[in-house]
């Protein structure tokens, strides 16, 4: 330090007096020309020496000249070492404080990582859509098949996690607005006072070159003396200390923010993700639990109208048989009557009144079965007719639930947005 603020001196060497200058006096007079300065010489010379200097006036000016030259450069040398002195008492908490300004990079880093929490936020608009929209779209099954299964459950739980994510964004995005507004006003504090501190440089410079014969100094009564404003040493550097340190404080909350915006896109992203993924897994094991379904009560459709066509013909046929039970009934009724009109004793309950009331009520009995069976038949179509419009309104109710997730909702889930985008990298 001492030899900082030591005065410095040229280490250029002063220039000496000529000798011809110190050989033109004699015992301090002036040496003249001694020659003839008659009229012989065909014009007289004592004129030439009226209003000019001698040679060694000559000489001792351009030595004045040399030196001042050299003064004048020693001063200016010494001038700025001292203005690099008074630069270097400053030099490191100003140029720290001007790297610190020049760090507006963090702020614009974290202004584009509050950019991607918005491009993020906003990515999860379309996946709450899409899910909200499935569910709601799932609401229109009918039947059974408005069942809460691993689809719905799955949905449910992926409204769940996109609401948490829109949650944490929006607080996210909070943070670095409040953590953007601390950068900025330390970046102004930085700012002040890196402008203060150049102002004062610029000053101390200006007064530090000032000399007495220079032009632009006057008197300023009452200047010497201290004012109240004045901070000392220890508060001067202890202000641009704590301006850096809060600076310095809040870069590195930007740096681990910014780090936790990446961590939250990149955990919030992969969680959507994976369950978009268990969704679509989940939708995938559905529609192919109906369509086996729906293919079974397809193939039972079939059988069942193949049995109720067997019943048709099978209850034609009783019919039929019914049908032919008549004319014998008739005959023997018949017979049974034209043989009430035999006379007197003629009317006899002999064997063949026997063997005919026999047939007519065997003839009856074979009615009656007949009849029960074509009623059981009857029943039975009715049945197997009741058991096919079932099967048929549950096959439009598989079809109906199919093409509401196949065809709406994981045609709809084709539009979900990706890692990137979702990450607030589009």
């Amino acid at each position: 330090m001492a030899a900082a603020t030591a005065t410095l001196r040229s280490t250029e060497i002063p220039p000496t007096m000529p000798e011809t200058t110190r050989n033109m006096t004699v015992n301090g007079m002036e040496t003249t020309y001694q020659g003839n300065t008659g009229p012989d010489m065909g014009i007289s010379t004592m004129g030439f020496r009226s209003q000019k200097y001698n040679p060694a006036e000559w000489h001792e000016t351009n030595y004045s000249k040399y030196y001042q030259s050299f003064s004048d450069r020693d001063n200016a040398e010494r001038i700025r070492h001292e203005s690099k002195r008074t630069m270097n008492e400053t030099e490191s908490t100003t140029n720290k404080t001007q790297a610190e300004v020049t760090k507006k990079l963090e702020t614009d880093l974290l202004l584009a990582q509050k950019k991607r929490l918005e491009n993020g936020l906003r990515a999860t608009e379309i996946p709450l859509h899409i899910s909200t929209d499935n569910l709601n779209c799932r609401q229109k099954r009918q039947g059974v098949d408005l069942v809460q299964d691993d689809v719905e459950l799955s949905l449910l739980k992926e409204v769940e996690i996109i609401n948490n994510v829109q949650d944490l964004l929006k607080k996210t995005i909070d943070q670095s607005e409040k953590q953007i507004k601390l950068n900025r006003e330390a970046k102004q504090n930085l700012e002040m006072d890196w402008s203060d501190k150049k102002e004062a440089l610029e000053i101390d410079t200006k007064s530090g070159s000032l000399r007495n014969h220079h032009t632009d100094k006057q008197f300023y009564s009452g200047a010497a003396k201290f004012e109240e404003i004045q901070s000392t040493p220890e508060s001067w550097a202890q202000f641009s200390h704590d301006n850096v340190v809060r600076a310095e404080h809040e870069r590195m909350a930007s740096i681990q923010l910014r780090q936790l915006i990446d961590n939250i896109l990149e955990d919030s992203s992969r969680d959507m993700r994976e369950q978009c993924d268990t969704v679509d897994v989940n939708f995938t094991k559905r529609i192919e639990e109906m369509e086996d379904a729906k293919t079974k009560l397809e193939e039972n459709l079939n059988k069942i109208c193949r049995e109720i066509t067997q019943m048709e013909s099978n209850i034609d046929n009783l019919r039929k048989a019914i049908r032919d039970k008549e004319n014998p009934m008739k005959v023997s009724q018949t017979r049974l009557n034209n043989r009430t009109y035999r006379p007197g004793v003629e009317l006899c309950r002999d064997p063949v009144q026997y063997k005919l009331v026999g047939e007519v009520n065997e003839i009856a009995q074979s009615i009656d079965a007949l009849t029960e069976q074509l009623n059981n038949a009857e029943n039975a179509r009715k049945d197997l007719q009741d058991n096919r419009m079932a099967l048929e309104k549950e096959i439009s109710v598989k079809k109906n639930s199919l093409f509401i997730d196949r065809e709406k909702c994981v045609t709809t889930r084709t539009r979900y947005p990706t890692t990137l985008k979702l990450q607030g990298h589009q």
